[in-house]
């Protein structure tokens, strides 16, 4: 309620109202495209997505910020504080590792706001995480901030809604080659592993490397991170579950769970919640934290808003105060 659409920037379909190419939004948003590259693009803007392929926002963003511009950037040009990082994660992406705009990597946040709400808050640029780091990073931090688990092995193995590859057509996305197939992909070599292993090393102040493997799953939107590492012998399903309830008792947007009640992907379907289920299996003596979000939206637009929030000084939950859609 307290932003305004002022400009949609876009390369293809310049003059058409965005509502001709998304026709659920009619009378929502009819706002014409008009081209990235316009003189007048800066003007009347107070902060600027760049919901832009890998590359775009380090080539694009100074000039934004010279007009005194805030950005926040969808891909993973600004994800990372360092240009060593950065290269680690576009050779991932077979992109050129050298960032184009370095200085600027010191001046940006990473935004995940549970995590870092204070330096998203004076920060003018954000780079917006990714969305299996969003549900691996909430879903383990409060275990490798208390040093409650074994950080030397942790598991993230992952499940994602189709719509995390985006809209452009491809032959694994053809409905019949989709519908009831699931597959692993990227093993051992997902570019969200440097986002999370990034932070948190930072939480438990020591290098950590996770193993990670994504899956696609038949389903439209969601994800579900099941994260396993050994538990501490000294910590108790109860140390384990009072720890994740203190850790986010102030968050708004994260859920806590413990192991008598459950949880699903659509729980959370078209909300910026995270619901995080805490479990432990006597057992074997391994955490087992089950992590879902909307890959669309706190996984991306969701975190977005959150973001811009923080940063224009707003009330943080203005435009995502939204339960999940059932059915």
């Amino acid at each position: 309620p307290k932003a305004k659409i002022v400009k949609l920037l876009d390369v293809a379909d310049l003059g058409k109202p965005i509502s001709d190419i998304y026709p659920h939004l009619k009378r929502h948003c009819d706002v014409k495209l008009t081209s990235a590259s316009s003189e007048t693009r800066f003007n009347n803007v107070d902060i600027v997505f760049f919901a832009t392929p890998d590359g775009v926002g380090q080539k694009e963003a100074q000039a934004w910020l010279d007009h005194g511009v805030k950005v926040i950037d969808y891909s993973g040009d600004f994800r990372f504080s360092n240009a060593k990082t950065y290269s680690g994660y576009a050779n991932r992406l077979n992109l050129n590792p050298t960032h184009l705009s370095p200085h600027l990597l010191k001046q940006s946040s990473y935004g995940i706001p549970e995590l870092h709400r204070k330096q998203i808050a004076k920060a003018n640029i954000v780079g917006n995480p990714g969305c299996f780091a969003v549900a691996c990073t909430l879903g383990l931090a409060p275990a490798v901030k208390r040093n409650l688990i074994n950080v030397n092995r942790i598991i993230c193995d992952c499940k994602t809604g189709v719509s995390g590859a985006g809209k452009k057509p491809g032959p694994g996305f053809h409905y019949p080659a989709r519908y009831e197939a699931v597959n692993a992909y990227r093993i051992s070599g997902h570019q969200h592993v440097y986002e999370i292993e990034n932070e948190l090393s930072a939480l438990a102040k020591k290098n950590i490397k996770i193993t990670f493997t994504p899956h696609v799953v038949p389903m439209t939107r969601g994800i579900l991170a099941t994260l396993y590492a050994p538990l501490d012998k000294k910590t108790t399903i109860k140390k384990l579950l009072d720890a994740y309830k203190n850790f986010y008792k102030d968050e708004r947007f994260v859920q806590v769970i413990g192991p008598e009640e459950s949880a699903t992907s659509t729980d959370v379907r078209g909300s910026n919640s995270v619901k995080i289920w805490v479990n432990a299996d006597d057992r074997t003596g391994n955490a087992i934290i089950v992590s879902h979000i909307d890959n669309l939206v706190k996984g991306q637009a969701g975190s977005a808003v959150q973001n811009m929030n923080i940063m224009m000084g707003l009330k943080e939950d203005l435009g995502l105060n939204t339960p999940g859609i059932y059915p």
